[in-house]
């Protein structure tokens, strides 16, 4: 749309078809001969409306000329046109600007990254080698010309000097060659320097210049020779100190003592003004005047402690001590002051005799009786509480202090009296528990005790909160010398569940005891469970809460009798009977173990996780005859036989024992039973392979593929199998390919395809089949591990950084780079890369067995046993290689540190499965 499109149609004017007589026609009204054409003003041309851009509005657009809504409609209409064209090309113009720039970066390298692998060889040049190398000579000193002057002596300089004057004024020259030629003019020669000047020695001149220099330095010596007395931190402490004041910071100065000196005069008994007029002074470097500003308001303003106080800091300590004796006298009533005077003594005793003068002054002073208690021996200060307690009864800390220092029999008297000065304060009742507890009281004594303290502080109208009692209950687990672990129990038990709603009460006190054990208050985390227990016995959670903490901070005993408890209480609980039996096996107990599972069979005789935990006490403890007679009652068991895992269990035992005939009989029943479980077709498939039965073998993983489609594993397995029968590499990256159509997006098909190519030696093969991985999983840390292990040593760092941007926590990104940093010897950083590595996931034993090497090459002994104990902690049951070597039958029964060494040899020995 245009702006001729909006204008209205007009119809063209017709030709005339008569002749006209111009002069017979009448002039128009209030037309002047000479004017504008046709008389009329505003028919005229006004230049003021003319535009650049619309031209004169006289013209033909004289009706339209105006910007209306049509036309800015018109106007957004087309930007919006070309907005939309420009956002189509946007796509294509930054993909081919991104392409020009990879191939020019590409084609240009920078000097780093092409040096960078050379850089790294420098460190393996020996020092021999490094001296042999050749210096290289700047061979272009020969081609240019180098022009040299040297000084002329100071005895060529006297010389000519000396010529110059030594006739008397009679004509002389020096040698022209010297360069000290005299200029003549006429006959007449102006010797150097004049001829009545005195001539100057030169060499005098630079022989004082040293003995200056000389004589300064000696100022800076003592007598031991060599050694000086300057203090170089300490001279540098002094210029730092030397205060260098601008022309503002004087005109600031200037500006505020004009401004204080009207304070004072306008209202001279305003301490305030004093004090900040000394302390402008002090701050211009004038102590003097700010002293004697300091003492005229303390004749003006004796009545104020701070301007005393402030005039005691200007002054040396001893005048301050008199000025202070003065402001006391105009002061007795001031603490401030005394205890300024106390401070200023520096014999204790000194200090006792000012507080003891300040306490017959101010009895009622708790800071004073504080301090006079702090400089005491305990008998005095025993005595001293005494009397400090008569004279302010309501000072807590003071009544806590005497009961401290007194008897048990005296301080209990002490805490009552305390209890009938203060009533409202819960201290005195939290320290009568704990002196009971600590001269041997039961838990019911120290309960009753808080539980009375309760009813009391709400009589007297004090607000129990929670929060800040639970505060309480863990400050007395933390109290030394000794933890008041009886009235932590005592204070959780009384106020838990103080103003929480029943509907809120289980969870409330279950996140009360996570906190506290987070905080490391494990009394007060137990007392809380043993609460919630009391209240909610049934709720399994809790119990298994509760069974945690007591692992990890608590003794086998309190574990076993607390499980012994939960299940008890939870006899369905199938998880509290596997913990109780485990923790009984850990401790060596295999029979309590095995009783505790007949126990759990009585109560749960259909429960599939009871009998499996039943065969892995027997397996585990070589006891494979029993395992395989209890598997066999299990598979007799009607619900027992419809559980999956017990035929595999059956398979696995007999695989141990060396059965392949029952074996394989207990894996063709359960693949009978159960056609869609994966795990059957793995163990059959690889039965048959370790027979050398190839297309027995192949025709179990068909037959699985046939059942379970999705299952990676499966595929993985027959591609290997296909890899390593002859078929070749062909029929493998077959497999994988219908692998990948039957489930997309999956980064374990990926590796397995790039791993057989790359065993097959086709590297570019497993490039290209690497970068369609990361096109297709972008977020695969498994994947960009390998495309950093494969990629050059010069782009590993970029190909590091591109795999932290997509997958920054992800474990196995995290221990490439750690890996990395090995390579470079940067040992730290390679530790705490694969301590991260280990703690986002404790569960791979790759990353355990890779820390554990890194540990032997560079870390010490501890560090070594650390990581080993960290690993057998943590348990882990994943990982290729460690997956590998824990199955392996040789390996079989081992312990965690075993397989986490072997794990360990297989990464020195054998390429990644």
């Amino acid at each position: 749309m245009t702006r001729e499109d909006t204008l209205p149609t007009r119809p063209m004017p017709k030709a005339p078809t008569t002749k006209v007589d111009f002069n017979s026609l009448k002039a128009p009204s209030g037309y002047a001969p000479g004017s504008k054409a046709g008389g009329n003003e505003e028919s005229a041309l006004d230049e003021t409306k003319f535009d650049e851009f619309m031209g004169n509005d006289a013209g033909v657009f004289a009706s339209t000329g105006e910007y209306d809504e049509d036309d800015k409609e018109a106007d957004a209409v087309w930007e919006q046109v070309d907005n939309f064209m420009d956002e189509r090309r946007r796509e294509a113009r930054e993909k081919r600007l991104k392409e020009e720039l990879e191939r020019y970066r590409a084609e240009n390298p920078k000097i780093t990254e092409q040096f960078a692998d050379l850089k790294r060889k420098l460190a393996d040049v020996s020092s021999e080698e490094w001296e042999a190398i050749p210096e290289i000579g700047d061979y272009t000193v020969k081609k240019r010309r180098v022009e040299r002057f040297a000084p002329v002596p100071d005895s060529l300089l006297a010389r000519a000097a000396a010529e110059a004057t030594g006739a008397g004024g009679s004509k002389q020259a020096i040698d022209p060659a010297s360069g000290l030629a005299s200029v003549g003019f006429g006959g007449l020669t102006t010797p150097l320097g004049g001829a009545t000047s005195t001539v100057s020695d030169l060499t005098a001149i630079g022989t004082g210049r040293g003995t200056v220099l000389g004589l300064k330095l000696d100022r800076m010596a003592d007598s031991v020779s060599g050694q000086t007395v300057v203090d170089p931190k300490g001279y540098l402490t002094d210029l730092k100190s030397i205060k260098i004041s601008t022309d503002a910071e004087i005109s600031d100065i200037k500006k505020a003592r004009h401004l204080l000196k009207s304070v004072i005069q306008t209202n001279p008994r305003h301490a305030p003004g004093w004090i900040a007029a000394a302390r402008l002074e002090e701050v211009a470097g004038k102590l003097v005047d700010a002293r004697k500003l300091i003492m005229q308001g303390c004749e003006l303003c004796p009545n104020s402690e701070d301007i005393w106080l402030e005039a005691a800091r200007l002054q040396t300590p001893d005048n301050a001590k008199a000025l202070l004796a003065r402001g006391v006298a105009q002061l007795p009533e001031s603490t401030k002051l005394w205890m300024a005077a106390a401070k200023l003594e520096t014999d204790d005793t000194a200090k006792a005799r000012v507080l003891r003068k300040a306490l017959e002054r101010i009895p009622t002073s708790v800071r004073l009786w504080k301090a006079a208690v702090e400089l005491a021996e305990e008998d005095d200060a025993r005595i001293l509480l005494s009397r400090a307690v008569e004279c302010c009864p309501q000072a807590v800390e003071l009544w806590l202090a005497l009961a401290r220092l007194e008897t048990y029999e005296n301080a209990r008297k002490v805490l009552n009296n305390a209890r009938k000065a203060v009533p409202t304060e819960p201290a005195i009742w939290i320290t009568a528990a704990k002196l009971e507890e600590a001269h041997g009281a039961e838990q019911g004594t120290v309960d009753k005790i808080v539980g009375r303290a309760i009813k009391s502080l709400s009589t007297n109208g004090v607000v129990i909160h929670r929060d800040a009692w639970i505060k309480e209950a863990e400050n007395a687990e933390r109290s030394t010398p000794s933890p008041h672990v009886l009235t932590c129990r005592a204070i959780v038990k009384n106020v838990c569940s103080l103003g929480v709603d029943a509907a809120d009460l289980e969870a409330t006190i279950t996140a009360d005891a996570e906190e506290s054990a987070k905080r490391g208050s494990v009394e007060t985390a137990r007392a809380l469970y043993a609460q919630a227990l009391a209240t909610f016995p049934s709720q399994a959670h809790i119990w298994r809460a509760a069974a945690s903490l007591e692992k990890s901070h608590g003794t086998r005993a309190q574990l076993d009798e607390l499980l012994r408890r939960a299940v008890t209480f939870c006899p369905q609980a199938e998880v509290l009977w596997l913990m109780a039996a485990k923790e009984a096996w850990l401790g060596g107990d295999v029979d309590g173990s095995r009783a505790i599972l007949a126990r759990a069979f009585a109560a749960n005789p259909d429960s599939e996780q009871i009998w499996l935990a039943a065969f892995k006490l027997e397996f585990e403890n070589n006891e494979p005859e029993r395992a395989r007679a209890l598997l066999a009652k299990a598979r007799e068991n009607e619900a027992a036989s419809s559980y999956p895992r017990v035929w595999m269990k059956s398979a696995i035992v007999e695989r141990e024992l060396g059965d392949a005939d029952k074996e394989r009989q207990l894996l063709e029943e359960g693949i009978r039973r159960f056609p869609t479980f994966e795990k059957f077709y793995l163990m059959l498939g690889q039965l048959e392979q370790r027979a050398g039965n190839v297309d027995g073998a192949r025709t179990a993983y068909r037959n699985g593929l046939a059942r379970c489609p999705n299952c990676i594993p499966l595929w993985r397995s027959a591609a290997r199998l296909e890899e390593e029968a002859g078929g070749g590499v062909a029929r493998a990256r077959a497999l994988l390919e219908q692998a990948r159509l039957r489930n997309p997006h999956s980064p374990e098909l990926w590796l397995a395809a790039i791993r057989t190519e790359q065993r097959a030696g086709n590297e570019k093969a497993a490039e290209v089949a690497l970068a369609k991985a990361l096109q297709d999983c972008p977020t695969s840390g498994p994947l960009w591990a390998e495309a950093i292990a494969a990629a050059p040593r010069p782009a590993r760092r970029s190909k590091a950084t591109d795999a932290l941007k997509r997958c920054d926590n992800d474990p196995h990104v995290v221990a490439a780079v750690a890996q990395l940093f090995w390579a470079d010897r940067k040992v730290e950083k390679a530790r705490s890369w694969f301590n991260r590595a280990v703690t986002l996931n404790p569960d791979l034993g790759d990353h355990w067995a890779h820390f554990y090497k890194f540990e032997c090459q560079f870390g010490t002994q501890e560090q070594q046993a650390e990581v080993s104990s960290r690993c057998v902690a943590a348990e882990p049951h994943h990982g290729e290689r460690w997956v590998r070597v824990a199955k392996d039958i040789k390996n079989a029964h081992q312990p965690t540190d075993v397989v986490l060494r072997r794990t360990v040899q297989d990464i020195d020995t054998l390429p990644p499965p």
